[in-house]
């Protein structure tokens, strides 16, 4: 059960982490969302796309993890197999909330329920001495990539719904195993509608910096068929 609470180097300093069960959480998610400073990273494997949230109706930029609801197809043995692990998985077991000083100051909290929180092994949070270790220094950088990013992604995402360039995704999957799955609520960027902007919109594309990662989204959406492969490894038994 979650339990969250500000980070304290007294109440907290003998607790450790275990990453490798923290990132393990992320077995359950079939997406999560992510943010541009990251593109170039996930494209490497993973499909980058857009849905909607379910309680704003708003775009939000997210890494597919599989086609189904609570799969990873990045996760065997509660470990994964990827080059890059996305920044919303890296930061857990650790949170940002809000300063009762101050709405624009933040303070990290963390899940004290968390399977992740251990005694005996795992990361320092807090040294002897009640100083930050270099782990909680990592965790701080990653929290702090996710909210300055945050901003410049939703940006990125109202400018291309603005100039109409987000399409939903038609994908009608047939597995190894003969099971037909058609994927709803993906969307991506229309190639043709960009093709067409006018010479100003394409410059204000260019200025804000915001064709490259339109570029990296659009070839990452290859690892589809990546994905379809580990689903048929997985269906096989391979």
């Amino acid at each position: 059960m979650s339990n969250l609470v500000t980070l304290n180097n007294h109440a907290h300093q003998h607790i450790r982490v275990d990453t490798q069960l923290a990132e393990a959480q992320g077995a359950s998610l079939s997406m999560v969302p992510v943010v541009l400073s990251e593109f170039l990273k996930l494209a490497v494997q993973f499909p980058i796309a857009f849905t909607k949230n379910k309680d704003t109706g708003r775009f939000v930029c997210v890494a597919l993890f599989g086609f189904q609801e609570g799969e990873n197809l990045f996760i065997s043995n509660n470990e994964w197999d990827s080059l890059y692990i996305p920044l919303q998985i890296r930061r857990q077991p650790f949170f940002l909330g809000n300063s009762d000083i101050s709405e624009d100051q933040f303070v990290i909290c963390i899940d004290t329920g968390h399977q992740s929180i251990q005694q005996g092994q795992g990361e320092q949070i807090f040294d002897s001495d009640g100083k930050e270790t270099v782990y909680l220094e990592n965790i701080k950088s990653v929290l702090a990539e996710l909210i300055n990013g945050e901003a410049a992604t939703q940006s990125f995402i109202d400018t291309l719904a603005n100039l109409k360039l987000l399409q939903p995704m038609q994908l009608e999957i047939t597995f190894a195993n003969g099971e037909s799955s058609r994927i709803e609520g993906i969307y991506t960027v229309n190639e043709e509608n960009l093709n067409r902007l006018n010479p100003d919109d394409l410059n204000s594309l260019h200025v804000k910096g915001y064709l490259s990662p339109i570029y990296t989204m659009m070839t990452s959406i290859g690892h589809i068929y990546g994905l379809i492969n580990k689903k048929n490894k997985r269906l096989t038994g391979k």
